[in-house]
């Protein structure tokens, strides 16, 4: 089961990074020097929260006490239970002084961190819930007022929560108690990942009911929650908070209702502020996926745009579509493929072969025999074929092309407003079935003749193709186009991309043209080189930098 440690179908915190679908600890190191100085629960200090949370991250014992540049052992933060009849209420200790936790906004998720550390109870709470203020024990003095907490659920301590102001208490008021879990025998309700049990009716409501995520993971609906499209259920409060939380970022778009405001003068603690300063900071250094729409293409009365349909497809308009390259081989081109960014190439294997002299890549092309002003034509350095391709099945047909630099530079080409990169996906779940996405280059039309201009052609994602190959779908492949044969990608449009743009407008190369039957004939959807199987394999030869986005 997925827990949210799976980053096939969520986001890694900063402290960690996506390997192999799971997120693992990040060293210490990797964590950027952030403006606010972390302080530690043994009166260290750290350049970042992130820093302390990459070194609680191997333990799994907590680390970060609060934000202060003296790091005093007063202004730490701490948690207890305070015994009140039959109640745990739950305490939390700050500068302000030692209170209890206001029942506004107390749930399971914040339930589940406060029984994890200090109880050492690993599967959270079993229940969550508030007495009035009236209700507690009047034996004993009570402070006047309380602290509300805020948690997704994955913190170690009440301490990397969002915690609020004081706020005066009344008879009235809310308090928070929690009774921590305790196993009671086969579980014949909902077991989540970790082996807690839970009701039924918790799951797919957006909250950590398990304490590891796993009943929010894989639902087809959600209660009371934001619906990602990769089946993944959020809490409505994360829905515009500057966090992108759904694999497309369809939680962070403007028609979304915006929660209400919080004023930097209600909160005590905002780690979030961190988390947000260090993803921002992080993604706007990748520019990938989205196209320069300051240079475009002027239509003039000699150069218009054509409707002709070549296979189902469209003429593109000379720098429509930047990511595309043209693949050269001893002068003739056979194969297409997609910028990377930096100096890489992503192609099919059966394009290429272990001879990188005979290889030059052509950018920004768009007649196939003739150049534009800002047409670059790169030498390649090195070809990676992966090392399990088959040439008889096509199975992991997939290749990197590695361009040659540039004299005294690190770079392979000189800024062109007309090139950008595409991104690489890093989840198999990023695109889901009767996605439509687009497929381009400079392949054969019905009558077997090749196109002298770039086309495209929009293609949807096809579940069953096991059902049109048999045995020859393979893992790593990935079936797209149109069943009655009105688009498909043809011979010469090989190793060329196959894009798809999430909800938040970023593109991914989500395959590579690999292979296919009867080239637009009905019930033959095209083959293609699934990208996001082979997310780790692109990573560990190009470096993190050149890969993805929103993803680090």
């Amino acid at each position: 089961m997925y827990t949210r440690l799976s980053c096939s179908k969520v986001f890694c915190p900063p402290w960690r990074r996506c390997i192999s679908g799971q997120c693992v600890c990040k060293m210490p190191y990797k964590c950027p020097r952030q403006d606010k100085q972390a302080c530690t629960l043994d009166g260290s200090h750290y350049y970042s929260m992130c820093q302390a949370k990459a070194i609680s991250c191997r333990s799994s014992e907590p680390v970060f006490s609060h934000f202060s540049s003296a790091c005093g052992a007063e202004e730490k933060v701490e948690v207890h239970l305070r015994k009140s009849k039959k109640h745990n209420v739950v305490m939390i200790k700050t500068a302000k002084g030692t209170m209890p936790v206001c029942g506004n906004g107390w749930n399971m998720a914040s339930a589940n961190v406060v029984c994890r550390n200090p109880q050492k109870e690993p599967r959270g709470a079993e229940t969550a819930t508030t007495i009035k203020h009236s209700q507690i024990d009047k034996a004993s003095d009570w402070p006047e007022e309380c602290m509300s907490v805020r948690c997704t659920g994955s913190e170690l301590s009440l301490a990397e929560c969002t915690i609020y102001n004081p706020q005066p208490i009344t008879e009235s008021t809310d308090v928070a108690v929690v009774k921590c879990y305790n196993p009671k025998g086969e579980c014949k309700k909902f077991l989540c990942t970790n082996g807690k049990c839970i009701n039924q009716g918790k799951a797919c409501n957006g909250i950590d009911d398990c304490g590891d995520y796993s009943d929010e993971m894989c639902c087809q609906r959600c209660n009371g929650a934001f619906h990602c499209k990769s089946d993944v259920c959020i809490p409505l409060d994360a829905v515009r908070d500057g966090v992108r939380d759904c694999l497309g970022g369809e939680d962070e778009l403007d028609e979304n209702p915006k929660p209400v405001e919080i004023k930097p003068s209600d909160l005590f603690s905002d780690p979030m502020s961190e988390i947000r300063a260090i993803r921002s900071s992080t993604e706007s250094q990748l520019q990938c996926g989205v196209p320069n729409m300051e240079y475009e293409f002027k239509q003039n009365a000699t150069l218009r745009q054509r409707t002709k349909r070549l296979v189902g497809g469209e003429e593109a308009l000379p720098t429509q579509i930047q990511w595309q390259v043209a693949i050269q081989d001893e002068g003739s081109i056979h194969c297409g493929g997609a910028y990377l960014g930096g100096c890489w190439v992503l192609t099919a294997a059966h394009c290429v072969r272990p001879k990188p002299k005979s290889y030059r890549i052509k950018f920004s092309l768009w007649k196939k025999h003739q150049m534009l002003s800002t047409t670059d034509s790169i030498p390649v350095k090195n070809i990676i074929i992966h090392h399990e391709y088959n040439a008889q099945t096509y199975a992991n047909d997939i290749a990197l092309v590695q361009l040659e630099p540039l004299n005294l530079s690190d770079k392979c080409m000189k800024d062109n407003p007309a090139v950008r990169a595409v991104c690489v996906p890093w989840s198999t779940q990023q695109f889901q079935p009767n996605d439509t996405c687009t497929i381009s280059g400079w392949g054969r039309d019905r009558a077997g003749m090749s196109a002298g201009i770039l086309k495209w052609a929009n293609v949807t994602i096809i579940s069953d193709c096991k059902n049109y190959y048999k045995d020859r779908f393979l893992p790593g492949m990935e079936c797209a186009g149109d069943l009655e044969g009105k688009v498909d990608s043809c011979q010469g449009d090989s190793g060329g991309p196959l894009v798809c743009k999430d909800a938040s407008g970023v593109s991914y190369v989500w395959g590579i043209v690999s292979w296919g039957e009867k080239c637009g004939e009905p019930n033959n959807p095209g083959v293609y080189t699934k990208v996001a199987h082979y997310f780790d394999w692109i990573r560990f030869h190009t470096g993190w930098a050149a890969v993805t986005k929103y993803n680090q």
